[in-house]
């Protein structure tokens, strides 16, 4: 992995990157799904969570029975996660430095009713891509939706070697492990994808690898 991602995160202080925009998608649907969930205890985790920006503003702004776990490789970014949790007077909020690849890193997390997979799909093989969408029924609740994000085919960089649009990749392989389709954003002008699939009360878990995925960039 080469990918400096302190700097990488410096790209959201442009208020006209696409980057941006992505972002107001997902809290867009995070907001939509914690709302739909008023009244009743919910789980939420978020992988590859960075400095927690996805989520937390979210959270601070609305009332409800919320626990949420943040996983972060990176120390600086995760501390940065605490820092402005504890700011928003997020007391239920946990945030994990480690490697979210690791099934080992989850270990004790309950399953979510809402977990964010937002900047990992671009950033791994499609075999890795195989075994995290695997996995996901062990990692998320009977009927609780998955937040993801998945960058246009890159050209020359692009990791997946599926023709034509990569988040069409991650869309079929979700829906074979048993996650129905509930929203899916592709502007015509930006190249960014956010989905939101939901789990089927019928979807089998299986054991998780030890591994699911490692960033290939």
């Amino acid at each position: 992995m080469s990918t400096d991602w302190r700097e990488w995160h410096e790209r959201y202080d442009d208020p006209s990157s696409s980057l941006v925009r992505r972002l107001e998608a997902v809290r867009d649907e995070v907001r939509r799904l914690l709302a739909d969930r008023r009244g009743a205890r919910t789980q939420v985790a978020s992988i590859c969570a960075g400095d927690g920006r996805d989520l937390l503003p979210v959270l601070a702004s609305m009332d409800g029975d919320v626990d949420a776990i943040l996983v972060e490789i990176d120390s600086d970014l995760a501390d940065r996660a605490r820092a402005t949790a504890a700011a928003l007077g997020l007391a239920r909020v946990e945030v994990r430095t480690g490697d979210a690849g690791l099934a080992s890193t989850l270990a004790g997390a309950p399953p979510a009713d809402v977990f964010l997979a937002c900047g990992v799909f671009g950033n791994i093989t499609d075999s890795d891509l195989g075994a995290t969408i695997g996995a996901l029924p062990a990692l998320v609740a009977p009927g609780g939706a998955v937040v993801w994000t998945r960058g246009a085919n890159l050209g020359d960089g692009e990791l997946s070697a599926y023709p034509g649009d990569p988040a069409d990749l991650v869309r079929e392989l979700l829906a074979r492990r048993g996650f129905t389709e509930e929203s899916f954003v592709r502007p015509a002008d930006a190249d960014f994808r956010v989905g939101v699939h939901r789990r089927s009360v019928d979807a089998s878990p299986t054991a998780l690898p030890e591994r699911m995925f490692s960033f290939a960039r």
